[in-house]
């Protein structure tokens, strides 16, 4: 049986260059402040995860299948469409804090926004702390 190669690894690729690259000069100033919430929130520095998510710190899992890889505690990523924040999908606590958030949509591991002006910075704060908490708890040999 093939070993399963991990798609979304952590690169050496400079974060600011990626930002430089967004083409909307709005999205574009969200993700210099995002990168500023992210970093002083997390603790982490910024590092690229494939060629369009910004992460912050690293976790190492492994599921009962034995699928197993790493991937950022928290991150984000400036798309042409909207905004994709990264967050853990287990955490319980992520729905009671989405009801306080702002404008958003969600799918199973994203939340997704227009702008940075329609949400609580403070509640961002907060799921970006719970989430890292949660997956230090999940995983804690890391």
């Amino acid at each position: 049986m093939a070993k399963y190669e991990q798609k979304t690894k952590e690169t050496d690729h400079d974060v600011v260059e990626f930002i430089e690259k967004v083409d909307s000069l709005k999205k574009r100033a969200d993700a210099y402040k995002l990168l500023e919430i992210f970093e002083e929130t997390s603790g982490y520095e910024a590092k690229m995860w494939g060629p369009s998510i910004i992460g912050f710190g690293t976790y190492h899992y492994q599921y009962a299948t034995g699928h197993e890889g790493d991937a950022p505690l928290v991150g984000f990523s400036p798309r042409k469409a909207k905004i994709s924040l990264y967050f853990a999908t287990g955490d319980t606590t992520r729905e009671e804090s989405l009801k306080r958030f702002g404008k958003y949509t969600s799918g199973k591991s994203c939340v997704y926004i227009n702008k940075v002006d329609d949400i609580e910075v403070d509640v961002l704060k907060e799921m970006i702390t719970q989430s890292i908490t949660f997956l230090q708890k999940l995983y804690p040999d890391n």
